[in-house]
């Protein structure tokens, strides 16, 4: 077969961006970054070039060398270019602003009832992705609430959900060319979050939790990389992340346990007629899986357990999400652990879902934690993976709690399989986020 020219230097620019993007705010050299991909070191010089030229890649000093003038040290521009990640819980809506680096930089909630029916939550999730579309930084670099400029060109790497970043969905416009109309940024609550413990209660309508920053200052709590770059503004997209069952491929929702409603809604299509940007619709907990994958020192496999509104498990092998071809893996809460069991929305019976939940009603989060581990370790035994990670709302409430049921389970069983805690309360939205940011790094 031959060789499509155009797409391998995607390929190789996407490999050098994802070094950069590990290499954080202290760089990499050229030399290194010719070391670790393979290639010659001419051609990490033509691609660090254009790179630079768009405005993704700057310098961040010198580095001393063992022979001949020092190093210089490149690194990303995390403000080149933003996404947008959407939590879409059975009862409540996150949404947040990240930049090309994964730093929030914007984050908003306001309750939602998935039982409402798509349109109107739909509308909600448009109302509170344009007041974040609004917040974009402009040339200055700062949040702002002003249209976006044009941003950098990026690797042409395809969304999983259909579409590229920086290309023009059908019927819309290019994602740096301005927002679409309505949606007023909405109120500030600078640095505010709410507590953890318990079952978090939704903040008012439209809150911002991370504020606009005024002009020349940060948001408060935002990464430090959110300063003035060369043409920033560029929004790749939006990812959407919800219960399941669905398929991402297509972008259409599948009947959602105990909404029914739900059945067939072209979510993807929808969302990207009212916002003109290309958008990317999966489940919650594969949303997770991949932000989680993307951190440094991450597993290569593991499994990222969710305990909120509902209880799914999101997959990661080799490295990489595992969907499975209907998007159907991971659904941990609808494995049967007791034949005469209590019904459960999804039409079975004894659900590893109903019966958690059940627990958690009665307070019984021992119990709770005793019921997860029993599907902990069938995922161990069933994909021998390395690591097990617990999240999710209800987790976060007594985390120490459901590590030590799940661990005691596990080594009952003789599975010495780690536990860990996904502590991260917004791990689903900053996973969608990736969404339309992991294809510019060739993931």
């Amino acid at each position: 077969m031959g060789v499509n020219v155009p797409a391998l230097r995607s390929h190789n620019a996407a490999l050098v961006l994802d070094l950069l993007r590990t290499a954080g705010e202290t760089g990499i050299s050229r030399l290194e970054l010719a070391e670790r991909t393979g290639l010659t070191p001419q051609a990490v010089s033509k691609i660090t070039a254009r790179l630079r030229a768009e405005g993704l890649a700057t310098e961040a000093g010198h580095r001393a060398s063992t022979g001949g003038k020092p190093r210089t040290v490149l690194r990303l521009v995390p403000s080149a270019a933003y996404a947008v990640g959407v939590h879409l819980d059975r009862d409540q809506l996150t949404t947040l602003l990240a930049d090309l680096a994964g730093a929030t930089a914007a984050l908003r909630r306001r309750p939602v009832d998935l039982g409402a029916g798509p349109g109107p939550v739909l509308d909600a999730v448009t109302e509170e992705v344009r007041a974040l579309l609004a917040m974009v930084p402009g040339d200055g670099g700062a949040i702002s609430h002003g249209a976006h400029s044009p941003g950098p060109a990026l690797p042409d790497a395809a969304l999983p959900g259909g579409g590229r970043p920086g290309a023009a969905p059908p019927g819309g416009s290019l994602p740096g060319g301005g927002l679409p109309d309505g949606g007023p940024p909405g109120g500030g609550l600078p640095g505010g979050s709410l507590p953890d413990g318990g079952l978090p209660s939704a903040a008012p309508p439209g809150e911002t939790l991370l504020a606009a920053a005024p002009p020349g200052e940060s948001a408060p709590g935002a990464d430090p990389g959110l300063r003035p770059g060369p043409r920033p503004g560029r929004v790749l997209g939006v990812g959407v992340a919800m219960p399941g069952p669905l398929d991402h491929r297509a972008g259409v929702t599948g009947r959602v346990t105990g909404f029914p409603e739900w059945a067939g809604r072209p979510v993807r299509d929808e969302l990207t007629a009212r916002l003109g940007l290309p958008v990317v619709l999966d489940k919650d907990t594969n949303a997770a899986a991949l932000g989680l994958a993307l951190r440094p020192a991450a597993p290569g496999s593991f499994a990222y357990v969710h305990l909120g509104t509902g209880l799914g498990a999101g997959l990661v092998l080799g490295g990489a999400p595992l969907r499975g071809d209907r998007t159907g893996a991971g659904e941990l809460g609808h494995q049967t652990v007791q034949l005469d069991g209590p019904p459960c929305g999804c039409g079975g019976r004894g659900c590893l879902e109903v019966l958690c939940l059940a627990a958690v009603a009665r307070g019984e989060h021992d119990e709770a934690a005793r019921i997860l581990g029993v599907g902990a370790a069938n995922l161990v035994r069933l994909l021998d993976i390395d690591q097990v990670l617990l999240g999710g709302r209800v987790v976060l409430a007594a985390p120490e709690v459901f590590a030590a049921g799940v661990r005691e389970v596990l080594g009952g069983l003789g599975l010495a399989t780690p536990v860990g805690l996904a502590t991260g309360r917004d791990a689903v939205a900053e996973g969608a986020a990736w969404l339309t940011r992991a294809p510019v790094f060739g993931k």
